[in-house]
């Protein structure tokens, strides 16, 4: 709504109200022109006091002396049982004290004057002010009284009745009391005027009493006929049952209404009538309501105590200081004229119907329905109680000021308050607010309008509060709180107040914004940009001049949070606690099992801390799922988190967040400068020129795992960088987090390449202490020798390393995976024709493989992905530092450094077999190589010729190797420590001397095309059996012929008749009998008990060769035990050549 709309609006509300009041007007002094809103049905009992000042009179000072005189409100009469009720009034208007004979306590008879007066000199003028003023009520008095501050002397020392002096307003104790003396003599006057009219007994000769605009109306009558006389007599009867009221004789003057209500219904006197029946039902009223209607208790405690004979001179219908008789059943049972409470409210409407026939009754007519329906809200009958105030709203009491009108509509706002109808309370409110600032008001009360609207707020289930709309769903009319909150903007604006104006519009945008429509939201919000730009909006409580405080309103729906998580910090920042120190921090250790209390607490911390740290000094961060309701851009400035627990640099961000953008990610971020506790308690905004503080616990439906997290002190951070280029890859370490850094390169199998690390001190914390470990990811490719390999002894020397510093680091990466050929890939080899595993094993001839047929190329890309297919490995190495505060307190810091290697086959040894060689202590090792790269690949090994293979060919590589003596396995307990099974031992033992193996062999490999080059190593290609073979016998034999050592490929020579020594070590030997060409000199058998670890033995013979020729010598073994089981190869012994020469030569001894 704009402000013009809003203008018009609250004319056309006055309009209503004011139609009706524009039809007549009549002369004040015929009827009563205000009414008092105030009055209630116990008043028919009171006397009317009037107390105003004289002259120049300090108003505190005046209402200070007031306040001390009403409070004696009610006075017990001496020598009797009654009470006498004073109602005081400081203001009252004389045309309403003509209406005293017609309702007796509309009457004034008494005047309490207060004055001041310094000196004697100016005392004749003060008390011919005085005088003046009882002249205005001198019609009605029963009595007054001059109260007189500041003069003393003379004249304050004569002794008058009606005159009492005072030095000072300080100086006057027994005030209380004088008004007591002077409430007596009033209740003396009101005595002697009743007993006087209770006892006329002139008959004929009863006056007339009238109200003030019947006396044109009665010039002329007949005031000798009966009926003129029944309406004397009945308009009297019902003044004496007024006096009687007044004079606390409840019981008499029931009487005396009954008895004027049959009088004044046989005349049709209706005005008369409606009063008599009204001061029946306020006897009743007091009678069955001794507590009052107005809400208060009944008054003040007597000032004067009872004698004690007063229960003597009990008088019918006589009440007591409490308001009703001693003998309430006896009572009861005398008062039969008193009406029931339903009679009461029949009464009341019969009345009020008389009333209404006179437009000049107007005002009686309105204070009795105000009493009527005081009466039903005690009986709680609120229906009929609003069917009295909708007939009050249309009663026409003439030309109205607007003063008078406000506190009209006040009133009944307040009456309908009382009967529990709030929202129709709230609308007369709103009406009278608008009647502050009505058109035809020269200077408009905008100040009264704002505070009466304010005072509508409940009626309409609307508060300034924006956490009461928070909770649940919304309550009231939203089109009629919005209507409200546009008046208070506007009515704030008029009365010069923006930042009223400010707060009452964002508290509209803020609890209204789901029932706006897309053009009032954007209507709203130019609205309060506008005022924004001459006063901004904040989170200050707003206090009015009465007391009352406006609270802030926060945007919390603009944006929408839906949820707040705070984020770990970046993996290579995030900080670990030392092990041995987190067993020793358990702060909540019990020696109980199960504790319910203990439980119940760690469960509470869980739910409100977060399991990760923050670091003092860095950058930390909330992420927020935001939402934009609004139908255009919102644009959010300066938004940043509220935080408490340490000091918290918050760093502001600037949003730009589109149309109803639905879930928007927003990340707030700051820096801890102290180390502690953090908690984060919301974030803070800046919208349309509105600073908000959003709290977490004020926003609904905010998902969120936590706001407390530990700051722990500063830390030194560190930043990497390397020779080899960053990988692309997304690797997966054991964490299942992304690495922050990674290096991809591509090797051949077998192939090695150096990686170069510098390390940077990028932060403000010196870096005490470094460490570098690595892990190799889960992979089905098993690795031989070491992956990555380091040294580093250098860089550590080099610590501390200040900010800004940096070191550098050489890792090696060296691949060695299985070289071994693939099922497939012998298959292939298979299909092509070529039996691999029939090749002859006699010699070691080199082969090639025939081309491959058109229709399965080998090197095709189908062929090749089956054997040739690029391996992964994958591997983190991680550098563990620390300095400063941090590592004091037991934190360090993890950088992780990712490395990615596509590994491709260099070459594959598709069959390994061995040979014998001439000697016992060695072999021949046959290797088939195959080359499965696109490439020349040159193979070479330690002491034999290199080998060049083509483009998948495969040839065979045979190496005499000295047979291997595997000393090194491990020791009994270490296998049951390190080996899960017997299976994994022998499999441990095989790769163990796989790579003593390789180390001998020294085979190695290149690519002269590429520049690359690398080893080749048999380990998991040798089976058991190839490396029994390769194993030296723990056995072994030595053959000399006349002292010389005698292998396969050496031929003997000895002269024909000569004998030659032959000697056999180690371990016995039987020898078999020879043909008759040779003869044993001496035993040919010789028996070997046993041969002890690390010893020999000899066995010593001779041979006489009888001819020439070449001889080969069999020594054999027979073993008497056959439970052991050994291995032949432990009992290979050599075969030895001696040929037999004719030329005499001289015998070795």
């Amino acid at each position: 709504m704009t402000l013009h709309l809003q203008e018009r609006w609250m004319s056309r509300l006055l309009c209503i109200f004011t139609q009706q009041e524009q039809h007549s007007h009549l002369k004040a002094a015929s009827r009563m022109s205000v009414p008092d809103y105030m009055q209630c049905a116990e008043d028919h009992q009171t006397v009317l006091v009037v107390v105003q000042p004289v002259g120049i009179v300090p108003e505190d000072q005046f209402f200070k002396i007031y306040k001390r005189i009403a409070s004696v409100r009610q006075l017990s009469i001496r020598d009797s049982q009654r009470l006498l009720f004073i109602r005081y009034r400081h203001h009252y208007l004389p045309e309403n004290n003509e209406w005293g004979d017609f309702q007796t306590h509309r009457k004034v008879v008494g005047l309490i004057a207060i004055t001041t007066c310094s000196s004697s000199r100016d005392w004749p003028q003060t008390a011919d002010r005085f005088h003046s003023q009882k002249d205005v009520y001198t019609s009605t008095l029963y009595d007054s009284r001059l109260l007189v501050f500041g003069l003393q002397g003379e004249v304050a020392e004569q002794s008058r009745t009606d005159m009492v002096f005072y030095p000072s307003f300080e100086e006057c104790s027994d005030v209380e009391r004088r008004v007591e003396d002077f409430v007596e003599s009033i209740f003396i006057v009101l005595e002697s005027k009743r007993l006087d009219r209770a006892t006329d007994k002139s008959g004929d000769k009863i006056s007339l009493l009238c109200v003030p605009f019947e006396k044109k109306d009665f010039v002329g009558l007949d005031t000798d006929s009966r009926h003129y006389k029944k309406r004397c007599q009945g308009r009297m009867r019902k003044h004496v049952g007024d006096l009687c009221l007044q004079a606390g004789m409840l019981q008499d003057a029931l009487v005396h209404y009954h008895m004027a209500v049959e009088l004044l219904r046989a005349v049709n006197d209706f005005l008369w009538l409606g009063g008599a029946l009204e001061g029946l039902c306020s006897a009743s009223v007091i009678f069955h309501y001794p507590g009052g209607t107005a809400g208060k208790a009944a008054g003040s405690k007597p000032s004067v105590s009872q004698p004690a004979d007063a229960g003597k001179r009990h008088r019918p219908g006589a009440l007591t200081a409490s308001g009703i008789s001693a003998d309430t059943s006896a009572e009861i049972g005398r008062a039969k004229n008193c009406l029931s409470p339903e009679d009461i409210i029949e009464k009341y409407k019969e009345a009020i119907s008389y009333y209404g026939k006179y437009k000049n009754a107007g005002v009686i007519e309105l204070e009795a329905c105000v009493k009527a329906v005081r009466v039903l809200a005690i009986q709680k009958r609120a229906r009929e109680a609003s069917e009295f105030l909708q007939n009050a709203v249309y009663i026409n009491l003439g030309q109205l000021s607007e003063e008078e009108k406000i506190q009209r509509y006040s009133i009944l706002s307040e009456l309908y308050e009382l009967i529990g109808f709030h929202r129709k309370s709230a609308f007369f409110k709103r009406v009278a607010a608008m009647q502050c600032v009505a058109p035809t008001i020269p200077e408009p009360g905008w100040r009264a309008c704002y505070k009466l609207l304010l005072e509508t707020l409940p009626g309409y289930s609307l508060s300034l509060d924006p956490k009461d709309f928070t909770k649940g769903t919304h309550r009231g009319w939203a089109a009629v709180q919005m209507r409200l909150l546009h008046e208070l903007v506007y009515a704030s604006r008029r009365m010069g107040n923006p930042a009223l104006s400010v707060r009452h519009l964002s508290f509209l945008l803020q609890t209204m914004l789901d029932f706006l429509s897309d053009q009032e939201k954007k209507e709203v919000t130019q609205s309060l940009e506008n005022y924004t730009s001459k006063c901004p909006g904040g989170m200050e409580v707003i206090t009015l001049p009465d007391g009352l405080t406006l609270p802030p309103v926060p945007f919390t729906k603009l944006p929408i949070v839906r949820s707040v998580k705070l984020l770990n910090l970046p993996i290579s920042l995030q900080p670990h606690k030392v092990k041995g120190l987190l067993e020793g921090n358990l702060s909540n250790a019990s020696p109980f099992i199960y504790s319910p209390i203990l439980m119940q607490s760690r469960g509470e911390e869980r739910c409100k801390k977060i399991d990760f740290q923050w670091v003092q000094g860095d950058v930390c961060e909330v992420q927020l799922m935001v939402y934009n309701p609004m139908p255009y851009e919102l644009r959010v400035e300066n938004m940043g988190l509220l935080t408490s627990g340490v000091e918290f640099e918050s760093l502001p961000a600037a949003l730009f967040l589109p149309a109803e953008s639905g879930l928007y990610p927003v990340t707030l971020v700051g820096v801890p400068r102290t180390a502690g506790n953090i908690t984060v308690n919301g974030y803070h905004t800046s919208v349309f020129g509105v600073s908000s503080d959003c709290l977490l616990e004020d926003l609904a439906n905010v998902k969120s795992s936590g706001c407390l997290v530990e700051v722990i002190p500063s830390l030194p951070r560190l930043q990497l960088s390397t020779s080899l280029p960053r990988s692309t890859h997304s690797s997966q370490p054991m964490s299942k987090e992304e690495l922050p850094s990674s290096v991809s390169v591509q090797l051949f199998n077998g192939e090695s390449q150096q990686l170069t690390i510098t390390l940077e001190n990028i932060g403000s914390i010196d870096i005490e202490t470094l460490e570098l470990t690595s892990k190799i990811n889960s992979s089905k490719e098993k690795v031989f020798g070491e992956f990555l390999s380091w040294d580093l002894e250098e860089a550590v020397c080099q610590l501390p390393l200040k900010p800004g510093q940096s070191i550098t680091l050489s890792v090696r990466i060296r691949v060695k995976l299985d070289f071994s050929g693939q099922e497939n890939l012998l298959q292939d080899l298979n299909d092509d024709g070529i039996s691999v595993t029939g090749w002859p094993i006699s010699s070691p001839l080199r082969q090639v493989l025939k081309p491959r047929p058109e229709s399965k190329p080998l090197g095709s890309e189908s062929g090749k992905a089956e054997y040739s297919h690029v391996k992964t490995l994958e591997a983190v190495l991680k550098f563990k530092y620390s300095g400063g505060p941090g590592k004091v307190e037991g934190y360090y810091r993890e950088l992780s450094l990712g490395v990615h290697v596509n590994v491709e086959p260099s070459l594959f040894f598709t069959r390994v077999s061995t040979l014998p060689a001439t000697s016992t202590r060695q072999c021949h090792l046959l290797l088939d190589i195959f080359n499965p790269t696109e490439h020349e690949l040159t193979v070479s090994a330690k002491n034999n010729q290199d080998l060049v293979l083509h483009a998948s060919e495969c040839q065979r590589m045979a190496i005499q190797v000295d047979r291997f003596d595997f000393e090194s396995l491990p020791q009994a307990e270490q296998q049951t420590l390190h080996f899960s099974s017997p299976k994994q031992l022998q499999e441990e033992r095989q790769l163990a001397h796989g790579c003593q193996i390789s180390s001998k062999l020294g085979i190695c490999w290149s690519i002269p095309s590429l520049k690359r080059h690398g080893e080749a190593s048999v380990e998991g290609v040798l089976n058991q059996l190839v490396l029994e073979h390769l194993q030296l016998a723990p056995l072994q034999w030595d053959v000399l012929l006349s002292g010389k050592p005698c292998d396969s490929d050496v031929v003997a020579e000895c002269t024909v008749g000569d004998a030659v020594t032959l000697e056999d070590y180690q371990n016995g030997v039987q020898n078999y009998d020879m043909d008759e060409a040779v003869t044993f000199i001496g035993s040919n058998i010789f028996y070997i008990d046993t041969v002890k670890a690390k010893d020999s033995c000899v066995c010593e013979g001779a041979l006489l060769f009888l001819y020439t020729g070449d001889f080969y010598l069999n020594i054999r073994f027979q073993d008497d035990s056959s439970r052991r089981g050994l291995p032949l190869a432990w009992f290979t012994l050599p075969s030895v050549h001696i040929r037999a020469l004719d030329t005499p030569l001289q015998a070795g001894a």
